[in-house]
C-alpha cells in the first residue's frame, strides 16, 4: 500500500502472520494507512523510514521482543503512540511495558475497535476522555484473570493452578467464592 499523507499512519508488529493480516485489513477499512511487520528488527526499519502514528507491539516475539522493541520506538519518536498486545496479560508485565514507554497495554485478541477506541483515549485530552465510574479492585481482576486462564485451559483447574502457580485448593477456594465487588 503506498504512504498516504492525510490518513494516520499504524505499524503493526506481530510474529502471528494470522492475526496481523487480519488486523491490518481491519485498519485499512477504517482508512488507516498500514505498514506491517513480523519481528522487531524488521518494525524499526520500518518505523525509521515511516515514524507511524500508533503502532501495536506484540509482547512474545522471537528475536527482539515487545518489552525491548517498546523503548527503541521511544527513542525514534516521542509522539508516537505505542499499545502492547499480548496473550499472556499480566500485571508486572503491564507494568514493565508501561515503563518502558508503551502508552497503552491491551490482550488479544484485540479488534481493531478496541484499539481504535484506546487510540482516541490516548490523544483526548483530561476533560474529554471519559473517566470510569469506578476502578475494579485489585481483588476483582485477579478473580477476572484466573478465570480467563481457567477458561483457556479448557477447565482444567491443575493446569490452570499451575500457570498461576499456586495450590489447586487454593484456586478452587478463590474460584468458589463470588466475584469480587468492583
Amino acid at each position: 500500500m503506498l504512504p498516504s499523507d492525510d490518513k494516520p499512519l499504524v505499524l503493526i508488529v506481530d510474529d502471528d502472520d494470522v492475526f496481523r493480516i487480519r488486523l491490518c485489513r481491519a485498519m485499512a477499512q477504517r482508512d488507516w494507512d498500514v505498514s506491517d511487520a513480523s519481528s522487531g528488527e524488521e518494525a524499526l526499519a520500518i518505523a525509521r523510514e515511516r515514524s507511524p502514528d500508533l503502532v501495536l507491539v506484540d509482547l512474545k516475539m522471537p528475536g527482539m521482543g515487545g518489552l525491548d522493541l517498546v523503548p527503541q520506538l521511544r527513542e525514534l519518536d516521542s509522539s508516537m503512540a505505542i499499545i502492547v498486545l499480548t496473550g499472556y496479560g499480566s500485571i508486572p508485565t503491564t507494568i514493565s511495558a508501561m515503563k518502558r514507554g508503551a502508552n497503552h497495554y491491551m490482550s488479544k485478541p484485540a479488534d481493531a475497535e478496541q484499539v481504535l477506541a484506546a487510540y482516541e483515549s490516548l490523544n483526548s485530552t483530561a476533560e474529554e476522555a471519559e473517566i470510569p465510574a469506578a476502578v475494579p479492585s485489585l481483588a476483582r481482576v485477579e478473580w477476572e484473570h484466573m478465570q480467563r486462564v481457567m477458561a483457556d485451559c479448557g477447565g482444567n483447574i491443575s493446569q490452570a493452578a499451575r500457570l498461576l502457580g499456586i495450590h489447586r485448593r487454593s484456586l478452587q477456594r478463590k474460584l468458589s467464592k463470588y466475584p469480587p465487588v468492583r
